[in-house]
């Protein structure tokens, strides 16, 4: 099937970045297959991480499904923009279908993106982590690859104003080798240890970034346990 609308978007998304002169820093794209299944499991902390969790599968050449809940797919501008770019909705009271759907695009050898904390975090810190990314990449016997993104909750997250013109904001994002989950193995085990790849990821991210909070009043995007005002976990 012909890519009509993804890549206009994707060409959209880097022309925007580009004028607001965001600093995007790239590392461990070659860590996504070049073809073939793959998940990857990416922390949430803004509404925006959907665009760079897909920037960081770009030096692969590989295009990224999201699973995004329904809500998203139902707005009159979103909407069109999602199954354009064939995203997979989730239905939270009906959840099995996307789930079944997401192992079948895996095992067609597609990329899919799964946000494993269910929603944005407001603690900066990775959450505690719903099994299905582990459980999907297990069943289509694909990849899992661990992934951190940082900084895009200074443009827009959760409680906060969006400031989508905010210039010279750095985002990071980082890729973790991959994981192979197997149908035998102990699920909640391989979850564990996602979660704790992806803190290292995040804490690397955080501990790298070259910006700093202007002053007292700029510490909300900082957590807890770097001196920030977000709450604690």
């Amino acid at each position: 099937m012909a890519e009509v609308v993804y890549p206009p978007v994707v060409l959209f998304a880097k022309t925007m970045f580009r004028v607001l002169d965001l600093k995007l820093q790239v590392e461990g794209g070659e860590q996504v297959p070049c073809t073939g299944g793959a998940v990857i499991a990416c922390n949430h902390v803004s509404y925006l991480d959907f665009i760079f969790c897909g920037l960081g599968a770009q030096p692969a050449g590989r295009l990224v499904r999201f699973m995004a809940k329904q809500e998203v797919f139902n707005h009159p501008v979103s909407g069109p923009l999602m199954r354009g770019m064939r995203h997979i909705p989730v239905d939270r009271k009906a959840g099995k279908a996307s789930y079944d759907e997401a192992v079948a695009r895996l095992r067609a050898g597609e990329v899919v993106g799964v946000f494993p904390e269910a929603t944005i975090s407001p603690s900066f810190t990775v959450a505690e982590l719903k099994s299905g990314a582990v459980r999907m990449a297990a069943q289509a016997e694909v990849p899992l690859i661990p992934m951190a993104v940082w900084g895009g909750q200074r443009l827009w997250t959760k409680g906060r104003p969006r400031t989508l013109t905010k210039r010279h904001v750095p985002i990071t994002i980082l890729l973790g080798e991959p994981m192979h989950p197997a149908p035998g193995d102990d699920l909640d085990a391989v979850n564990r240890d996602l979660r704790a790849r992806m803190s290292l990821l995040l804490d690397k991210a955080q501990a790298e970034y070259p910006d700093s909070p202007s002053g007292p009043d700029d510490r909300w995007w900082l957590p807890a346990h770097l001196g920030g005002t977000a709450p604690t976990p």
